[in-house]
């Protein structure tokens, strides 16, 4: 499969780092979502791969080519702020964005009757853009960014302002993307829809890439953590050593290992927990990427990067 990649972006705005080095890769087929703080550098990043911004270094390449002008028509680009003529009917306007990515009349209107009856939209066809609410604005956005049947997609905040069905229709959409060798690129400050719907995941501060991989890569770690369903309350999990207490609500603790501690804590936790009373339940837990992307972004930025 074709790969998209982000090679060693620089980019400043006067005396602020946008980027520094900024580096990954998204294969045909793969969704990954993109996740920082605003100002991290993730819209700086997209709109160079797009050609709207240049870099100061660094390159953008498919399928090993460096992108040029030909190449970037072929990128589907949803951008955070809706870009779309807001007096120029829904229907109109694909047609039109259509036309100008090369496709024929017939065949510009085609794209534009399947991907607004996709998204749900076709009923607003004739209206214009500003009378949609902010939701169906956000389809109208989503399928401008798919009408003229592209070989990337790049979508910068595309769940923003969606309703949940919204969110799962366009979820649907960006899977079945995937499942046809595209690369979908997307950032997203919804790290639950994120680690449900990625297949990787880049993690962005100051201007740089600070963890990369797939979610179960990224929850692999040499922290121990269980979760038991049992004894209410925490005081049987107190006594037991090595062990801190993370949580307790009413049957259910959440205990944690305090540093490298013996081979055999969970089964000193397991033991205490059986002592105090019947277990329903005992897994071993592994963080979520809400808990990962915060204690990413509460390290201190390397010295290289801040400089």
């Amino acid at each position: 499969m074709p790969t998209l990649d982000i090679d060693r972006l620089d980019k400043s705005y006067g005396e602020v780092r946008a980027l520094r080095g900024m580096t990954f890769s998204v294969a045909g087929g793969e969704i990954f979502g993109f996740v920082g703080s605003n100002g991290a550098g993730k819209s700086t990043t997209m709109r160079i791969a797009l050609g709207v911004l240049a870099a100061d270094a660094g390159v953008v390449r498919w399928d090993g080519r460096e992108l040029d002008h030909a190449m970037r028509r072929r990128i589907g680009y949803m951008p955070e702020e809706r870009g779309l003529y807001p007096r120029m009917t829904v229907a109109d306007q694909l047609v039109y964005l259509a036309r100008l990515h090369g496709l024929t009349p017939a065949a510009a209107r085609r794209s534009m009757e399947r991907w607004t009856e996709v998204l749900g939209i076709a009923p607003r066809r004739d209206d214009e853009v500003l009378k949609l609410s902010l939701g169906n604005q956000q389809r109208a956005q989503l399928a401008a960014a798919l009408v003229h049947e592209p070989e990337i997609l790049v979508l910068d905040e595309p769940f923003s302002g969606l309703d949940p069905v919204a969110v799962d229709v366009m979820s649907g959409v960006l899977s079945e993307q995937a499942a046809a060798g595209v690369p979908v690129l997307f950032s997203s400050h919804q790290l639950e829809l994120v680690e449900r719907l990625c297949d990787r995941v880049g993690i962005v501060q100051a201007g740089t890439m600070v963890a990369v991989g797939s979610i179960e890569e990224l929850r692999t770690t040499d922290e121990r953590r269980w979760l038991v369903d049992g004894p209410a309350g925490a005081s049987w999990a107190a006594a037991v050593p090595d062990v801190r207490v993370v949580s307790a609500q009413g049957t259910r603790t959440v205990v944690e290992a305090a540093g490298p501690g013996p081979d055999d804590v969970d089964q000193r936790v397991l033991a205490a927990a059986l002592a105090a009373g019947p277990v329903r339940e005992f897994t071993r837990q592994q963080p979520t990427l809400v808990e990962l992307y915060r204690d990413v972004v509460a390290a201190p930025v390397p010295q290289e990067v801040s400089a």
